[in-house]
């Protein structure tokens, strides 16, 4: 190949790949563009988050303190919560993952890019909300996790609690899109012969993360949706007087909450296990168990819960269990610190300011693991709760095991994002400040909470032993301040004035390193074959090759952006991925959503509706650019490689995200169904004196009607390799406009929903029945519009697989549902005779 060649192919790729500049940059959908502007987005609200935390610690640092009042203080504890936990950790964790992951696994982009961007403008949209709101007084202050009753309208009249449930849930669609992207993206879009055994231990990571979103954020979702409905519509899913009970609330929210603690700090670690290795110059040990150990944390996370909970009267061997498994997800943490610890002892680890960070952190996290194990047992946790001790060890372990490891992996990565390196003089000073002044902070607040003041309290009286105490804290904080002060100022300057870095500066063996740095919008000019864990060190020479066009898809062809899609397990070839190009569809879709919540947030329902309809118009519109007319075949990958189009596969990316969308769902519908469960058990007033007795025919009629749908889709599907899928489709639209009507039909049969929980949650039931239904009518006829239109055939079938799995999914909740909201007033009258 020619000296020529090369640069003309890297032309021809930014031409394609590019970004338009000026207003065109609202378009973006790259993912390194995309993944840019999250982590600069979450270093924004970090920011805002700082300066709430110093004005809480300098309302607390003398007793009766005139700083602020109380009203306005919990509004600024409240905000620093929320920011901290939803506007910057998570984001920041999804920014990175948005930015590496194509560039480790050896990919030109992510699953989704529409969706990636999408989930950029939920979450800017969604925390704008929240920081408008305090700005003109009206911010969340029932504090981060929303308890019940406070937060209901009885308690909280004003709109401050409905900003934030509205606020999050917006927030939470970008993290739930960012799930079913990268999801997707890990286990379908990586080079040839990465193999899952093969893969950077930073996917494994995220992996695990996004599986734990999918799982974890659907109950936080639904707590929002109903303390929002019994907000604005007074259906009583939280209030004892009217069969409700506010620890459900509690139930949904830590279903959601300690996971959440998990999902932050196993990014970061995943950090660590990547950059580790790199700065003691030796390979990680035990990649095995350490995929392994993070597998069992996600799966553990999910049964301790009730953690947060025990002292809230449940039975004794529920606490026994809870505090069992509290103290058992140690293990995993266990396993992965001491082959951290093992690697550094093997290798030769050089202070650098990256390891520098990292061994703050390995200080500050092992601390705050250890009161972590101290809060799993009970009667400790009986004395400790709702103290400042609590306040320190949640600091300890998320600022040291997500911020301290952040912090190490910006330092290191700095050059990719740059092309510039680090000026360290500033960065050391910057560290002794943050790693001082932090352990002043939250050490000290150790002994305020063992000597008895309580978190969350806005002043406090003096001559209990706590006014040096919180002064001291407060001059930590401020310290600490100033340290990340230093941070900032340290990476605008090496922006402007770090010398040029060479190409893989840290000599490290993965992918990332293999693109020019800062990378084109392309990453890779072609796709590398993937042989081993660390291609970097298998072959040096590997970015050089890949530039001058030497891998796979080096060859542009239609202005159409390629990466290529990989058997699950195995890493071998699949197919082509065709790519969106820029839109601007992703924010118009972004800003109609924001219209949805706002006019809930004020109560506006018919420009609701109006907003359903439009965001409905403009996710129908964003397939304009999928599909196609003709069948095209097998395609030249490279390398004598030829391989399909992803339309003209059984089972296309859009599948595989269709899947982890209904995974989500599911888990959402499953918290339905434990939420009136337990208040049936639970709650007071059970069972109700008025019961839901709508006509049998009428429930069999609607499951009939689903199961119609599910057979004309999956007919369709079936008929498209004989002919065409027209009369199939017309079943399931049939089908599924009558289940729709006859579940609207069942919701306005349940009497007084109002007055009891039992009928709130009926009705509750049936609108998510008949919801999931209507979206099939939707499937349906757009199943049916693509058929006529020509863009379906055998091997153009994803529309209708996709639809299929749809109608599918609503079919086997709907015969649940219905089934449950049947069974419960007999229930109900074994329970009256009952002795």
């Amino acid at each position: 190949m020619s000296v020529t060649e090369p640069v003309r192919l890297h032309q021809e790729l930014e031409r394609i790949w590019r970004t338009p500049r000026g207003l065109g940059q609202l378009s973006a959908v790259n993912h390194t563009v995309i993944g840019r502007r999250f982590i600069v987005a979450a270093f924004v609200f970090f920011a805002i988050g700082g300066v709430l935390s110093m004005l809480i610690r300098a309302q607390l640092a003398s007793p009766h303190s005139a700083f602020v009042g109380p009203e306005l203080y919990n509004q600024i504890f409240t905000m620093h919560g929320t920011v901290m936990m939803f506007l910057f950790a998570i984001p920041m964790f999804e920014g990175l993952a948005m930015y590496f992951l194509p560039k480790m696994m050896g990919a030109r982009d992510l699953a989704f890019p529409r969706m990636s961007a999408y989930g950029f403008w939920c979450y800017v949209f969604g925390g704008s909300i929240l920081i408008v709101a305090m700005m003109v007084g009206v911010a969340p202050d029932s504090g981060w996790f929303m308890y019940t009753p406070l937060s209901s309208g009885r308690y909280s009249p004003g709109i401050n609690a409905d900003v934030w449930l509205l606020g999050i849930t917006f927030v939470e669609i970008s993290a739930m899109a960012a799930a079913v992207e990268l999801t997707v993206s890990i286990l379908k879009v990586r080079a040839p012969g990465m193999s899952l055994a093969r893969m950077p231990i930073f996917a494994w990571y995220i992996l695990i993360t996004a599986g734990m979103m999918l799982v974890g954020f659907p109950p936080l979702i639904l707590g929002s949706i109903l303390l929002e409905m019994e907000r604005a519509f007074d259906l009583p899913f939280f209030d004892p007087t009217r069969g409700g009970d506010a620890l459900l609330w509690q139930h949904l929210f830590w279903l959601f909450g300690h996971p959440e603690v998990y999902i932050i700090f196993l990014p970061a670690a995943g950090m660590i296990s990547t950059i580790l290795p790199v700065l003691v110059g030796h390979r990680l040990l035990g990649y095995s168990w350490i995929v392994v150990s993070v597998t069992a944390m996600g799966f553990l996370s999910f049964g301790l819960w009730v953690h947060h909970m025990f002292t809230v009267g449940i039975p004794h061997l529920a606490q026994a269990f809870f505090s069992a498994a509290s103290v058992l997800v140690a293990v995993p943490t266990g396993v992965q610190i001491f082959l951290w610890i093992g690697t550094m002892m093997a290798g030769r680890p050089r202070l650098s300011l990256p390891m520098l960070y990292l061994i703050g952190f390995f200080v500050v996290f092992v601390c705050g693991g250890l009161t972590g194990v101290m809060l799993a047992i009970v009667p400790f946790d009986w004395q400790a709760h709702d103290t400042h001790f609590v306040v320190a060890h949640m600091h300890y372990v998320l600022v040291g095991g997500f911020v301290f490891p952040m912090l190490a992996a910006a330092y290191f990565y700095l050059p990719h994002f740059s092309g510039r390196m680090p000026l360290y003089g500033v960065g050391h000073v910057a560290f002794w400040l943050i790693f001082v002044g932090f352990n002043l902070t939250f050490l000290i607040m150790h002994l305020t909470g063992l000597l008895g003041m309580p978190r969350r309290y806005y002043t406090y009286e003096s001559g209990y032993g706590w006014d040096w105490l919180n002064l001291v804290s407060s001059i930590g904080g401020f310290i600490t301040t100033m340290g990340f002060a230093l941070v900032a100022f340290d990476f605008i300057f090496q922006f402007r004035y770090g010398r040029i870095a060479p190409r893989n500066p840290w000599k490290s063996g993965g992918l990332e390193w293999a693109t020019a740095t800062p990378p084109p919008s392309y990453g890779f000019a072609s796709l590398p074959m993937v042989e081993g864990r660390d291609p970097l060190f298998s072959d040096p020479e590997t970015g050089r090759k890949l530039a001058s066009g030497q891998g796979y898809l080096a060859i542009p062809r239609n202005d159409w952006q390629e990466t290529l899609v990989v058997e699950m397990a195995t890493g071998r070839a699949q197919a082509i991925q065709i790519l969106p190009q820029p839109t601007f569809l992703p924010l118009w879709t972004a800003v109609s959503t924001g219209v949805f919540v706002l006019s809930l947030l004020f109560k506006v329902y018919p420009l609701s509706i109006a907003a359903i309809v439009s965001t409905l118009g403009l996710l129908l519109l964003w397939t304009r650019a999928t599909g196609a007319t003709v069948d095209r075949g097998e395609l030249d990958a490279g390398h004598g490689l030829r391989l399909p189009i992803h339309p003209e596969t059984s089972r296309p990316l859009s599948w595989w995200g269709m899947t982890f969308v209904l995974l989500a769902d599911a888990t959402m519908f499953a918290s339905l169904l434990f939420g009136a469960l337990f208040l049936w058990l639970v709650a007071p007033s059970w069972p109700p004196p008025l019961m839901t007795d709508l006509p049998a025919t009428i429930l069999v009629a609607a499951a009939a009607a689903l199961l119609v749908a599910v057979g004309g889709a999956a007919f369709a599907l079936r008929s498209l390799k004989k002919g065409s899928g027209l009369p199939g489709m017309i079943v399931a639209v049939a089908g599924s406009a009558g289940a729709t009507a006859l579940l609207g039909w069942l919701v306005w049969q349940v009497p007084e929903p109002t007055s009891h929980a039992h009928l709130a949650l009926t009705a509750a039931i049936l609108t998510y029945l008949g919801f999931h239904a209507a979206v099939g009518l939707v499937f349906a006829l757009f199943g049916l519009w693509r058929i006529r239109a020509g863009i379906v055939s055998a091997r153009r079938s994803a529309d209708l697989s996709i639809g299929a799995l749809w109608h599918g999914y609503t079919a086997a909740t709907g015969i649940i549902g219905l089934a449950f909201v049947a069974i419960m007033p007999w229930l109900a009258a074994v329970e009256r005779v009952a002795p």
